[in-house]
């Protein structure tokens, strides 16, 4: 009911400039959806392109999608990037589950739609490599992640690797621009 007739049904909540000033708890949710639908839509399309691969590519040699561009080669690598550390492959299991839960704590405090972008993608290729090292051969905790896809001079990759890179550098110009996860400058 209005207090006086003609005045708005709900209270203003316009700031200095007349925009609409979001409650930061409002603010907070509505970033963290962003950044969880990131990470789900991240996670299934390295999951799908993943089952594709090995369902085309296995026993077949490469596929030049873009001579001397984009090769599609299947690997599975037990190993880091660039395949390294092939015999950490149980620490790196630990390591990416240890990304998955800091990335869920530390959500609700996003405020930023840039740290919602770059955690979403963080997240979503932490769990599409996490879902591999589980799920896939030889065995949970020490399965090799599918990799498949070439550029020339450069190791074999898949989706998952390069959301954690994109996730990596808008991390890294988030960083050097001094915004904190709710969108203010870092002192």
């Amino acid at each position: 009911m209005q207090a006086t007739p003609g005045a708005p049904l709900t209270p203003d909540h316009t700031d200095d400039t007349g925009r609409i000033a979001v409650p930061a708890d409002n603010a907070a949710a509505r970033r963290t959806v962003l950044l969880l639908v990131i990470a789900s839509l991240a996670w299934t399309a390295d999951a799908a392109s993943k089952v594709v691969a090995v369902d085309l590519l296995s026993g077949r040699e490469p596929v030049q999608v873009v001579p001397g561009v984009l090769s599609l080669t299947l690997t599975r690598n037990p190993g880091a990037a660039f395949s390294l550390g092939t015999e950490l492959t149980v620490l790196l299991t630990l390591v990416a589950g240890v990304v998955v839960a800091v990335v869920l704590r530390i959500s609700p405090r996003v405020r930023s739609t840039g740290w919602a972008w770059a955690l979403g993608l963080l997240l979503g290729g932490a769990l599409g490599n996490l879902t591999d090292r589980l799920l896939r051969q030889p065995g949970p905790l020490r399965g090799h992640v599918v990799d498949f896809l070439q550029l020339p001079h450069w190791p074999v990759f898949n989706l998952a690797d390069s959301c954690i890179v994109a996730a990596a550098c808008l991390i890294a110009l988030l960083s050097l621009r001094g915004v904190g996860l709710d969108g203010d400058p870092v002192a």
